[in-house]
């Protein structure tokens, strides 16, 4: 059994299955240690010719044998079979279902977590939280409520007709139990800390494979496939030497185990072999007596795989917790609003932002407003701080109070929910899912016909791509979209963005796979289909946001200039510095493909 602080609820959240299983256990360790006395009876019966059955002496014959040794054996089985099949579904069915709500809240709670837990965390060792650690979690909690009650009840009740038979012979048979018990304890402190080793080795090991297989691409064209094999193999190496060594100690402690219950039947037997020989015993009561000291062997065994088991489900369960107990650093303030009727209107009021684990601020003292309805578009140099500002527009951050506006009203004081259902976004990188590209473009609108999704597709001018495919809008989509080109990637996820058609777009660099040409055909569409909503445009390119009611540059963190293209190009140097080398690169780059 394993006992923690997000498990506990469960053992009393199951209590009435438990009970049940619990009665149905009891009932079959009780009818279990019936059969010993059935053997005495046989054995004494064919050496003695007679046998006591009820404190009455009879002589052993066929109607002795069939209605006092056969028949009851026969209800003896039949109940340990329909006992057996309870408890099963009982104690297994509950570690099921145990394990499927403790993987219901881990996902409920890693969805709420913030995006720089995940820059840290990486997505092998997470899914090991899933597969491995809550299998071993579900194995500990069914099997350790099985052994903890089977190797009590059994073993107090075996022990307690062996006690009444000899004490002498029990005392002594008791130290090699003792003793095993004892190596038992420290050896599973040993296992849990060497379980957790393991755990983490294939966690490793996992990380390195998901990486590898979404980077397959960029290994090839590098030619690193030799190289990636040999770091592969010395995780690999790494995770099978961590599990031999697990695999040592338990079968160590097993080896200990059998040889101390061995050590035990020739305790008895000696011992046994001389009270019958004293007559203090007869062959039928040494019968008996081994068979409850068989029936005690189980708990023994159990005691020792119950020790395994929980050192396991101990380190399985701490890493669970360890992902439980990561704050929900992003969350909306107690009783906040949702922000109703928004038009679009968003300000920073100088905002200074620093990375939660970073060294300096990428955005420093950021002041400007964009209006309802305005297109803006969001320049600078890499690294200037773009993809920032809209994260924090976004709420993928914490940002200071009094800082940030939508509508007037500070992010802070209204719900997180409502900030993001206010915005449709298209990142850099562009997400797609595994599934047809209907259901991609369909993602953020539940109730999106057919219709919508082909007229967003249309303003995203990857309508003509998406029919000439065999499946059509069917087209299951491999992993992040790798099925399609990276145009086709970006054009799929705007038009998923328009299709919410939110008061406030947000495109980040979302067109730069795309020729000049198809630019132009979605600028035009967005122009027309987004008349009176907010539109932010973060470009690299120039003629992307030149046509733009205004620009917002930014240059090392700092907003430089905002206005249209054409005032910073006449009011700012350093706007003009980037147009001008833009146009000449353009130029340059016309000329020697003619």
């Amino acid at each position: 059994m394993i006992f923690g602080k997000y498990i506990n609820r469960y053992y009393l959240k199951n209590a009435p299955v438990l009970l049940l299983g619990l009665a149905a256990l009891l009932t079959v360790d009780y009818i279990q240690l019936l059969i010993p006395r059935l053997y005495r009876l046989v054995i004494n019966g064919v050496n003695l010719g007679q046998v006591v059955v009820d404190g009455q002496t009879v002589a052993f014959g066929k109607e002795v044998l069939f209605q006092h040794i056969c028949l009851p054996m026969i209800y003896i089985i039949i109940l340990m079979v329909l006992g057996r099949f309870l408890w099963r579904v009982c104690f297994f069915g509950s570690a099921v279902r145990v394990t499927a709500d403790l993987r219901e809240r881990m996902f409920d709670h890693s969805r709420q977590l913030s995006q720089q837990y995940y820059q840290v965390n990486k997505v092998g060792n997470l899914m090991s939280l899933y597969t491995n650690d809550l299998d071993t979690i579900q194995e500990c909690f069914g099997d350790g409520v099985l052994m903890f009650f089977d190797a009590l009840t059994l073993g107090l009740l075996a022990l307690y007709k062996m006690w009444n038979m000899d004490h002498q012979l029990t005392l002594l048979a008791l130290i090699p139990a003792l003793l095993m018990l004892a190596i038992g304890t420290v050896m599973g402190k040993t296992m849990t800390k060497t379980w957790e080793k393991r755990q983490q080795a294939f966690s490793d090991l996992s990380d390195f494979a998901q990486e590898n297989f979404s980077g397959i691409a960029v290994i090839k064209a590098f030619v690193k496939e030799l190289k990636e094999l040999i770091a592969f193999r010395k995780l690999n190496k790494e995770n099978e030497k961590i599990n031999v060594e697990y695999t040592r100690i338990s079968v160590l402690l097993e080896i200990m185990v059998t040889l101390l219950v061995e050590s035990v039947i020739c305790v008895i037997l000696g011992f046994g072999g001389y009270l019958v020989y004293v007559g203090q015993f007869n062959a039928g009561q040494l019968v008996e007596y081994i068979g409850y000291f068989e029936a005690i062997v189980w708990p023994i065994m159990a005691v020792a795989m119950l020790i395994e088991k929980s050192s396991r489900g101990k380190a399985s369960l701490n890493r669970i917790t360890e992902l439980l107990d990561a704050p929900i650093d992003v969350a909306d303030r107690p009783g906040v609003p949702d922000l109703a009727n928004v038009q679009g209107g968003v300000e920073f009021r100088n905002l200074t932002f620093r990375y939660p684990d970073g060294e300096f601020d990428v955005l420093k003292n950021i002041s400007f407003t964009i209006q309802p309805g305005e297109r803006v578009g969001i320049v600078g140099k890499t690294g200037a701080g773009k993809t920032a500002l809209v994260d924090l527009l976004l709420r993928t951050y914490n940002v200071p109070d009094g800082t940030l506006f939508v509508d007037g009203k500070d992010v802070n004081t209204v719900s997180i929910h409502s900030v993001r259902n206010a915005c449709a976004y298209v990142p850099q990188d562009n997400f797609l899912f595994s599934d047809t590209i209907a259901h991609n473009i369909g993602f953020g609108v539940d109730d999106a016909t057919r219709e919508d999704i082909d007229r967003a597709a249309a303003l995203a001018d990857v309508r003509d791509n998406i029919v000439d495919f065999k499946d059509g809008y069917e087209t299951v989509l491999g992993e992040r979209g790798v099925t399609v080109s990276g145009g086709q990637k970006q054009r799929i996820s705007i038009a998923r963005a328009l299709l919410k058609n939110a008061p406030i777009l947000i495109l980040d660099d979302s067109v730069s796979a795309v020729d000049t040409r198809t630019e132009k055909i979605i600028l035009d569409n967005l122009k027309a289909s987004r008349a009176g909503k907010t539109t932010l445009l973060i470009a690299h390119r120039i003629s992307t946001v030149e046509g733009l009611d205004k620009i917002i540059f930014l240059e090392d963190g700092r907003v430089e200039a905002v206005g249209p293209h054409d005032s910073l190009y006449a009011s700012c140097p350093e706007y003009r510095r980037m147009v001008d080398l833009q146009r000449l690169e353009d130029e340059v780059g016309g000329d020697s493909n003619g």
